[in-house]
């Protein structure tokens, strides 16, 4: 049952107060008191223009203090958000390394200069990279009470291996460590707050949710924002939920409601919701005018609720400090802040040449030859699909390494285990099946599916390759990515680089892609992977058959980047370029293309479905016009084998860049340009491209087969180039 608590400001003061002595009370005050003496020093160097960016936590300071001393430092996991200065130096961050960040000094600790300041990010305290998107860090939250969740019933895949990313990932875990994640009343209208909340209700996940409502997301009210002007009014009804609603400027009530709310996810009741009423007296940032669109009237009266003010009435009424005790203690706290700042000044800038620093992993390269391993002669010579050797594959991993998981929609053999023990079912194992018999075989903590909701698996797979798991998570069409671009773009591909290489999500996301369907129309029939190519910090693998799948799948597994695994649907179970299964530790390293047809007089660049309609208009060209085609499978795009693109071209003199997505910005124009810029001298002919056309494909397959580059296509531009 969800439990409910709402405290008014002077309800059990007494029974509250006694779980506060009084040197807690005074460090309560203490922190508050720095917290806003640090917003204001970064105001006066953001207007010295001594710093670029300013945003406060003035207001919310006794709530996030008092969320800060009821959790443990190191040993909880904290998602927080841009007003969380207060949270910070309460876990144990100085005044100094947060002046660090708004320098950009190449010591700042949460990212080396590289984020706005107030982007909190602290490895000893457990402070998780954030970013600027508002409420990402929601599903990162669940994906890390996910993990440690796991950890703690599968303590032996905490253990380190040499030979993959385990290496670098140093695991922590405890039985009842708590997760917080905070945001702004206005980021709840965000899409991923509600999933998150969806995935901690169902599994009853240790994360507690703070939402710090100071009534306005930058310029809008909260009753825009929130359907009758309290969030808390429409979570209400989520099971297994602790609720409680605070006057969040008062600590010692705010620190009580988290006690009770900490408690209740560590006992393993499930999750907590802290829904905090605070002020905020200066502008949203200093890049804004709050008097543009709120009457004085209101500011004054926000004025009344301050809680520093309060606090400090609250110590004077108590007999707890007089005014010269409080006089002195401002006076040490704003000389700490002067000598921080003054500190952070002189700290050295980054160098220019750290720019490329962390982009990718600095420990594991997943491009080195060494990697390229010789298929294993087994006892079974049956020639197996690509859709086998990916699942066979998954299967050996899993194996192999207790942290990996899986999970997607319809991923599972089926949800309700008790159907598949009782034999009444067969199971389903992904849509195209590629997933099958995994949740058989390793459990359903291992193989499990998500809710339909595609930001919810990689947001999940960020928080729990953070802690060091290995999710290799499924998106079941291309198509239908879009949700989750949020999580690829700003989040998976960016922890490593914008924490400055202190935290890193290395997950697997497969997606199945492409056209050639008959009757897969608009909506399953896409690509777009120059989309992905053009992000940095995540690997794209685009595989053409059955032997490259499987090695390829297990260098995205073992490798210490996040990976966007493509997977061709037509090619699935096409009669080409099936395999004998190679054994479990067969690997290709990534950024080698592969010459899949020998030739002299013009070399085909391409990958994917293409491959094998490149090879019916080559053969086609020396059967009738008796041009030797060569032809590249690049197999990854990024990175991509310029070498082997260099060398062929120099050796042809002629190229042609073939792809199924559209023509126009594709990923092949790239390709072109750098062929053109840097081998013109060795160019007898213009760099061609072959691709689809400018449009969506359509359901009507003779319309699809015009859309989508056909060998025939590829043919024609074949016999063209070579007449140059």
């Amino acid at each position: 049952m969800a439990k409910t608590a709402v405290r008014g400001a002077e309800q059990n003061k007494v029974s509250v107060i006694s779980g506060l002595d009084s040197e807690r009370l005074i460090e309560m005050y203490r922190l508050m008191y720095l917290s806003r003496r640090t917003d204001d020093r970064e105001i006066l160097l953001k207007r010295q223009q001594k710093i670029f960016f300013q945003i406060s936590g003035a207001g919310h300071e006794a709530l996030l203090v008092a969320a800060g001393m009821a959790l443990k430092p190191g040993y909880d996991w904290f998602f927080p958000y841009y007003r969380d200065r207060a949270l910070c130096l309460a876990l144990g961050s100085t005044v100094e390394e947060l002046l660090l960040q708004a320098v950009g000094a190449a010591s700042d600790p949460s990212s080396g200069g590289r984020q706005m300041p107030s982007h909190w990010g602290n490895t000893k305290l457990n402070i998780v990279s954030q970013s600027s998107a508002t409420a990402t860090q929601a599903l990162h939250a669940v994906g890390c009470a996910e993990a440690g969740r796991y950890f703690s019933r599968h303590p032996e895949a905490a253990e380190k291996h040499e030979g993959d990313y385990r290496a670098f990932k140093d695991v922590t875990f405890h039985g009842d460590e708590v997760v917080y994640i905070s945001l702004g009343e206005g980021s709840t209208s965000q899409g991923e707050f509600w999933e998150a909340l969806n995935t901690a209700s169902n599994q009853k996940l240790p994360v507690l949710f703070v939402v710090e409502d100071n009534e306005y997301a930058i310029s809008t009210p909260v009753e825009v924002n929130t359907p009758g002007g309290n969030i808390s009014k429409l979570v209400a009804n989520f099971p297994n939920f602790y609720f409680a609603e605070v006057d969040g400027t008062d600590p010692i009530e705010s620190y009580r409601a988290f006690e009770e709310a900490v408690a209740y996810c560590r006992a393993g009741n499930g999750p907590a919701f802290v829904h905090g009423h605070v002020i905020r007296p200066y502008s949203h940032s200093l890049s804004d005018d709050e008097r543009s669109y709120r009457p004085k009237s209101e500011l004054e009266a926000d004025s009344l609720r301050d809680p520093l003010q309060k606090m400090q009435m609250f110590l004077l009424r108590e007999g707890i400090l007089d005014a010269e005790a409080i006089n002195r203690l401002e006076k040490q706290a704003d000389e700490e802040v002067r000598l921080a700042a003054e500190r952070a000044l002189r700290a050295p800038f980054p160098e220019p040449a750290s720019i490329p620093l962390h982009v990718y992993s600095e420990d594991y390269d997943p491009t080195r030859a060494e990697l390229q391993s010789q298929p294993a002669q087994t006892a079974d010579a049956q020639e197996r699909t690509m859709a086998d050797l990916i699942n066979a594959c998954l299967k050996d991993e899993m194996r192999r390494d207790p942290r990996i998981i899986v999970f997607g929609e319809d991923v599972a053999d089926c949800s309700r285990d008790e159907y598949l023990r009782e034999g009444l079912v067969k199971g389903k194992g992904g849509v195209f099946k590629l997933t099958a018999g995994l949740q058989a075989e390793f459990g359903s903590d291992r193989a499990f599916n998500s809710p339909l909701a595609e930001a919810n698996i990689v947001g999940r797979a960020v928080g729990q390759s953070v802690r060091g798991m290995k999710p290799v998570v499924e998106i079941q069409f291309f198509d239908y990515f879009w949700p989750a671009m949020h999580q690829m773009r700003n989040e998976l591909s960016l922890m490593r680089w914008r924490s400055n290489g202190t935290f890193s999500s290395p997950a697997v996301v497969r997606v199945a892609i492409g056209g050639y369907l008959t009757g897969g129309s608009i909506y399953h029939s896409q690509c777009g992977e120059n989309i992905f190519t053009h992000t940095p910090g995540v690997r794209v693998v685009f595989p053409s058959n059955a032997l490259d799948a499987n090695g390829l799948l297990r260098t995205a597994i073992r490798c210490d980047d996040p990976v966007l695994f493509l997977e061709h649907k037509r090619l699935y179970r096409e009669t080409y370029g099936r395999a004998v299964y190679p054994g479990p530790d067969y690997m290709v390293p990534f950024g080698k293309a592969k010459t899949v047809r020998a030739g002299k007089d013009l070399t085909i660049v391409t990958y994917g479905a293409v491959v094998p309609r490149a090879l019916q208009a080559a053969q086609k060209a020396q059967r009738e016009q008796g041009i030797e085609t060569e032809i590249l499978d690049l197999r990854t795009l990024s990175p991509y084998d310029w070498e082997a693109i260099a060398t062929s071209v120099k050796k042809t003199s002629r190229v042609i860049v073939a792809h199924e997505d559209m023509l126009s910005w594709g990923y092949g124009a790239e390709i072109a340009a750098r062929i053109a810029d840097e081998l013109f001298e060795d160019l007898d002919a213009p760099v061609k491209r072959v691709a689809a056309m400018d449009t969506f494909v359509a359901y009507q397959p003779q319309l699809e087969d015009v859309i989508l580059p056909q060998p025939e296509t590829i043919y024609k531009a074949i016999a063209e180039l070579a007449k140059y």
